[in-house]
């Protein structure tokens, strides 16, 4: 699927293996969510610590219908991946909620919604019957 991916950083230059790792995480968020409409990230770096370098602060905006995720990570990581990635795996919580709560909507194919029981399996003496639906002839075995 193509996700509109818009990603924007500040207080660095870009790197093309950041942005790439950007977009493996956002459509990797797919698995979990097919009506992802827009997926916006912000990646800053800031530079107030000499000694161990500048810390990155993630933030991951996605449009899902009826709703707006958003995930903001604040400065507390010295390597740019590990953020991407923690920002990353609380939006991928976050989407897992929005599948509890909207069932029918947040799933877009017909695979993953219930179907009928057209049969009963019962268990007895250690064996398994199967009983057919009604109307269907009994298999001989």
């Amino acid at each position: 699927m193509n996700l509109p991916l818009e990603i924007t950083v500040q207080g660095m230059p870009r790197s093309e293996a950041v942005d790439e790792k950007i977009r493996q995480r956002a459509l990797g968020l797919e698995r979990y969510c097919r009506r992802i409409q827009r997926c916006e990230v912000w990646l800053e770096a800031e530079h107030r610590h000499h000694r161990k370098g500048p810390f990155y602060a993630v933030r991951v905006r996605l449009t899902v219908p009826k709703e707006e995720i958003v995930v903001e990570r604040q400065p507390g990581e010295d390597d740019v991946y590990v953020a991407v990635r923690q920002a990353f795996d609380a939006a991928r919580r976050q989407l897992q909620d929005y599948e509890r709560r909207w069932p029918g909507l947040a799933r877009g194919h017909e695979s993953t919604r219930r179907r009928p029981r057209t049969g009963a399996a019962t268990r007895t003496a250690g064996r398994t019957r199967v009983t057919p639906p009604a109307g269907e002839p009994v298999p001989e075995v």
